[in-house]
């Protein structure tokens, strides 16, 4: 039976230890399953990366680099300036440049302006 592609868990072709997709270890996880249980890479170095092949990339080769679960510390707490931020900025993502009212939807930025804003030099005609 021959060893996947992208198998070297020394490093030694890599770099870094280099898993193939869903074949690493655990204790390693990417940002996002980190995210997902609460914890952040809290500054250690990236410990490992998994390669794959894609046709979404111009190499052909997509990456995602693993961080040591044990070494990840908690994540920060939102503070209510931050809530305040993130709220001011969904706003402005609704909010429409044409009439100025608060649409309730992420205006689409192939428009620039509301649906209705778009549609009314249609109407008009």
């Amino acid at each position: 039976m021959s060893r996947p592609r992208f198998w070297d868990p020394d490093g030694k072709r890599y770099g870094i230890p280099t898993y193939p997709y869903r074949l690493a270890p655990d204790g390693l996880a990417t940002r996002r399953q980190l995210r997902a249980q609460q914890l952040r890479p809290g500054g250690q170095s990236i410990a490992a990366q998994i390669l794959w092949r894609s046709r979404r990339c111009r190499t052909g080769i997509r990456a995602a680099y693993l961080y040591r679960t044990d070494l990840a510390k908690p994540v920060r707490p939102m503070t209510p300036a931050k809530w305040q931020a993130v709220a001011a900025a969904l706003a402005a993502r609704r909010t429409c440049p044409g009439c100025g009212l608060d649409r309730g939807y992420t205006i689409p930025t192939s428009l620039g302006v509301c649906v209705t804003c778009a549609d009314a030099p249609a109407l008009a005609a």
